[in-house]
């Protein structure tokens, strides 16, 4: 299968991506002040639900529902969408799904377009595909244009310039959008300098891509959930809308519907409901666009799809409840990761989406992810629909250690520990023989040690050892 390189290309492993960030201070504050707030708005809009885990339940079995029978859904949906005047295209990967939109764009005859925030245009690197091909896309909702004039890439689901303060956008709107020279760090202001900058695209667009929160199978009507309002600008202006959807993002009734407009506002924006939800089905005479292109993308899904533990990834509704919560993104930011899927979840969708990469520092990166989030299990507790992020990381690990080999230094060190463990002698004298690592911690902490050590110390710090181990002490005081 194809895979484009623009979401993966350049990006180091994590725990080299992860130093750089750690020793950015003012990434670090902006990350801690906002992750603490939306997880405090949340957990109280949760907590006015009685009976939110019965939601969660209900949103993990709907998902398991159409992962099970997504053939079956995913033909109902092309059906329903056909008899109601739109067009369906299958994309197997990135390349191809970016060729389609190319071609539907340039037959609309134009050359710029605007677009609804967008994880899986995102994720296939559209943007920079289009612009290859002499087209310019242009980001509506404003943390994804505040990423866009800043040549930047996300860090956030929700809030993908979070690592931006208000300093730092007006800068850069100043810099970089046209009428903005005097703007302020006032958020009104900013707020203000995007609209009356959008306000032009919105009117001229005749092309708007969009993404799509769900996909009601029975009818083929198409949802997107968001805070701003741009994105019903995009979908009801422009003559032609194009739509990618990733194919696990269905839904198989309205009812069904219901449960899941509960769950994500609650869990991504702390609201009960988010203030605009905009819902399309086919093409209505009259009443925006004149023409709908629907366009399904596998790139990766279906392989997924048959990994019966890894496939519960699938059932991300994208909220970044997981990333709110995750000590490890807190430090690092999202763009430590790499990829558009930052945090506990692209700790395990990202290696399963882009397995089988050729190229050597994609796969080293790939090999990385699963490692780059604690097992602690805030995420799970979090997550909406129930997706146990924690035994996924284990499940995506054993398999970077068994494609290593038995001879590997980490694999003989498994197995001289498990020699030295086997023998309470032996291991005993380890535990008298390590405590001696004490006299080279500084402040209770060994960030430094000699080979094969340094393979540790050189990801993270080893807490200094007792002067005692527990069994001597024991000794000497119970006899």
């Amino acid at each position: 299968m194809g895979r484009n390189p623009v979401t993966w290309l350049g990006s180091p492993a994590f725990p080299d991506a992860a130093r750089v960030a750690l020793a950015d201070t003012q990434l670090r504050g902006n990350l801690a002040h906002a992750t603490a707030t939306i997880r405090t708005k949340r957990a109280a809009a949760v907590a006015e639900l009685p009976d939110w885990e019965r939601l969660r339940r209900a949103g993990e079995a709907i998902k398991d529902d159409v992962l099970s029978h997504l053939d079956v859904y995913l033909e109902r949906l092309e059906a329903a969408v056909a008899a109601r005047g739109g067009v369906v295209h299958w994309a197997r990967d990135a390349e191809e799904a970016n060729e389609i939109v190319l071609g539907l764009v340039r037959d609309a005859g134009t050359r710029e377009v605007v677009k609804v925030k967008s994880m899986a245009t995102a994720e296939i690197g559209l943007n920079e595909a289009l612009a290859a091909g002499g087209v310019t896309a242009i980001e509506t909702d404003l943390a994804e244009l505040i990423v866009q004039l800043g040549d930047d890439r996300p860090s956030h689901i929700l809030v993908p310039a979070i690592h931006r303060n208000r300093a730092e956008i007006r800068d850069l709107f100043r810099a970089r959008m046209p009428h903005a020279g005097g703007v302020s760090d006032r958020p009104a202001e900013l707020a203000e300098a995007a609209r009356l900058h959008l306000r032009r695209k919105f009117l001229s667009a005749k092309v708007a891509i969009s993404g799509a929160n769900f996909a009601v199978a029975d009818t083929g009507s198409v949802v997107v959930v968001e805070s701003e309002g741009n994105g019903r600008m995009c979908l009801t202006l422009p003559e032609t809308l194009i739509t990618v959807l990733g194919i696990e993002k269905l839904v198989p009734t309205w009812t069904d519907l219901e449960v899941f407009l509960q769950l994500l506002p609650r869990s991504s924006t702390a609201e009960r409901m988010n203030p605009y939800t905009s819902v399309w089905t086919g093409v209505t005479p009259g009443d925006g666009p004149r023409a709908f292109h629907l366009v399904l993308l596998d790139n990766g899904r279906t392989a997924t799809l048959a990994d019966r533990v890894g496939r519960q990834a699938l059932r991300c509704i994208r909220c970044s409840a997981c990333l709110n919560v995750c000590p490890v993104y807190e430090r690092t930011g999202g763009q430590a990761y790499g990829s558009v899927y930052p945090g506990p979840i692209g700790a395990i969708l990202t290696p399963q989406l882009g397995a089988g990469s050729a190229d050597p520092a994609t796969d080293a990166l790939l090999r990385s992810l699963p490692f780059a989030s604690s097992l602690c299990g805030a995420c799970y507790e979090v997550c909406p629909v129930r997706i146990d992020i924690p035994e996924v990381l284990v499940h995506l690990r054993s398999r970077v250690v068994e494609a290593k080999g038995p001879y590997t230094p980490e694999a003989v060190s498994m197995a001289a520990a498990a020699w030295v463990m086997g023998s309470p002698r032996r291991f005993g004298l380890a535990q008298r023989l390590g405590s001696l690592l004490r006299f080279v911690a500084r402040r209770g902490r060994i960030r430094r040690l000699p080979w094969p050590g340094s393979k540790w110390t050189d990801a993270r710090d080893l807490p200094a050892p007792a002067a005692e181990s527990f069994s001597a002490w024991w000794r000497r005081t119970r006899g």
